[in-house]
């Protein structure tokens, strides 16, 4: 019989998984608790690493479609708005990896995994059906879903991201922690922000306790921005996702240069969204210790449910999709049962995890940085340029 993998999630880490093991020959079902999938105003960057998988997958085509491939990543002072320095991307992350870097709308990235994986065979994907319980018995793992449904299967993911009931089932680790950042997100409209704004680069502002990056998505029809600013938030961090407004972020960015000020002041007029600003507050896990937090038994996690990511870095979906491609690589190992596969799937991942969800809260801490460790970041930056902006480990993986 056709082994199957329950994925508990529906985001891009279980689409992406989804795709992947149906490829390598088993059948899935995959469980998303929300009644639908609605579009999500928000950007992604994808290094190399994880367009390469994408392209490997067919998904080229589709990606080019829907995605902009900047040409550059150009760092600026958001106090003075000078120029610190830049990275080149376009032909030149082409040639260098071997794939592109790309940026896209979170929502065109999710239409593509999703449609990719309901055209393989075997994969039946179930809304409104979000994760109650699971039990492992060593021969199958059984899922339960708060609506009564009841599924067998061989092995059980779970991509239910940061906040996910299987993680805390199998780990019993508590809740995620706050970081103490807040992140303001728009999505705007290129042809309405100021001329100057516009432009198929990614920008990072780097300020004291506070930075914004802007990219083009979709074609460079829209711009993608996002601040993230020091602060604390009052009750559930679980249900923090709120409308915001531009005159709170002027007050959190303080005095930065006026270019920054007026992609702030644009904002208003150029949203694709009910609001211009959508708040979040951000939190994490610490990095993963080991392969017994990434699968025990018959049960593995992905993505935000086994490493949650600072944004520092822009590796969330690029670890997601990471994984995705090694669980398809194990579980295509026949040779051995299910619980050895899973365990060389964590084995193979959990290191490359820990190094970027470090790497990432490290990122925050130089690009929030104050006094005299600014001046110097900036220094370097000034001095070497791209030998301190790329990273060949990750991208080249």
């Amino acid at each position: 019989m056709t082994p199957q993998l329950l994925i508990a999630g529906g985001g891009m880490g279980g689409l992406a998984a989804a795709l992947a093991v149906a490829r390598a020959g088993w059948a899935v079902r995959l469980y998303e608790r929300a009644p639908a999938f609605t579009e999500v105003g928000a950007g992604i960057q994808l290094g190399p690493n994880a367009t390469r998988i994408l392209h490997g997958w067919g998904l080229e085509d589709g990606l080019r479609a829907v995605a902009a491939f900047p040409d550059r990543l150009q760092v600026r002072c958001a106090l003075s708005g000078a120029e610190l320095g830049v990275l080149p991307l376009g032909a030149r992350a082409l040639q260098r990896y071997g794939a592109p870097y790309a940026t896209v709308h979170r929502a065109d990235l999710h239409a593509l995994l999703r449609r990719a994986a309901e055209e393989q065979a075997g994969v039946h994907i179930g809304l409104d059906q979000g994760l109650d319980a699971f039990a492992d018995d060593g021969q199958a793992v059984r899922l339960k879903t708060a609506r009564g449904l009841e599924v067998e299967g061989d092995a059980l993911l779970g991509a239910d991201g940061l906040w996910s009931r299987v993680r805390q089932q199998l780990l019993s680790d508590g809740p995620p922690r706050a970081t103490g950042h807040l992140a303001y997100r728009a999505m705007l409209r290129t042809a309405a922000l100021p001329p100057a704004l516009r432009g198929p680069q990614v920008t990072a502002w780097l300020g004291p306790r506070l930075h914004v990056v802007q990219y083009p998505v979709r074609r460079g029809e829209a711009m993608n921005v996002v601040a993230i600013v020091h602060g604390a938030v009052a009750g559930e961090a679980q249900d923090w996702d709120h409308e915001a407004h531009a005159a709170g972020l002027r007050h959190a960015l303080g005095a930065v240069c006026a270019p920054l000020r007026e992609l702030v002041d644009a904002a208003p007029g150029a949203t694709l969204n009910p609001h211009a600003w959508r708040l979040w507050a951000l939190a994490d896990r610490p990095a993963v210790s080991g392969p017994h937090q990434m699968a025990r038994g018959l049960v593995a996690l992905a993505g935000d449910a086994a490493h949650p990511m600072r944004p520092y870095l822009a590796q969330g979906a690029g670890m997601a999709i990471e994984d995705a491609a090694a669980l398809a690589h194990a579980l295509a190992m026949d040779a051995v049962d299910v619980p050895t596969r899973l365990q060389r799937y964590a084995l193979a991942r959990w290191q490359r995890c820990a190094r970027v969800q470090a790497r990432s809260v490290r990122n925050g801490r130089v690009f929030h940085a104050i006094g005299l460790v600014r001046l110097g970041r900036d220094m370097s930056i000034r001095l070497l340029g791209d030998k301190v902006l790329d990273v060949p480990w990750l991208y080249r993986a």
